[in-house]
């Protein structure tokens, strides 16, 4: 397992009320020993006016994700913290409005001051949708 702190779903979406990932209904839906699970509802808040998922809403989940899975590698949170250094996303096909996108993380490399994690978003008939890639910096908590 490369988890260093103790959660549940519950309280990892506790901790997204009033921040982004609840404006949009994130919600952490599955773990395991090396992955996190998030679904996404594609409403008006998430949609382009085209009323498909906008890429921008596609971002914010895959960086949710990459930025709470980091957290959860770091070992002493009093004395680190994470923070996104870059994030990459490429868009493979369109979800219409009504519909829900689900989002897994795995990590590429879990290093002392450098998290990589590779974020796959699909449809709710599996079908990938969105692949990203994020690095997140470990740094000194102030």
């Amino acid at each position: 397992m490369i988890w260093k702190q103790e959660f549940t779903l519950e309280g990892l979406n506790a901790s997204s009320d009033n921040a982004m990932a609840s404006f949009l209904g994130i919600e952490f839906v599955a773990s395991g020993d090396d992955f996190l699970t998030a679904r996404m509802p594609v409403t008006e808040r998430s949609v382009q006016p085209m009323r498909i998922l906008h890429g921008g809403a596609s971002v914010v989940l895959a960086e949710t994700l990459g930025s709470v899975a980091s957290i959860l590698c770091i070992e002493n949170l009093a004395q680190q913290t994470a923070v996104g250094l870059e994030i990459n996303a490429n868009h493979l096909r369109s979800v219409r409005e009504g519909s829900y996108v689900e989002a897994t993380v795995r990590p590429l490399h879990v290093g002392r001051t450098t998290h990589v994690w590779n974020i796959e978003i699909r449809n709710p008939e599996g079908k990938l949708t969105c692949t990203s890639r994020i690095t997140v910096a470990i740094v000194a908590q102030k």
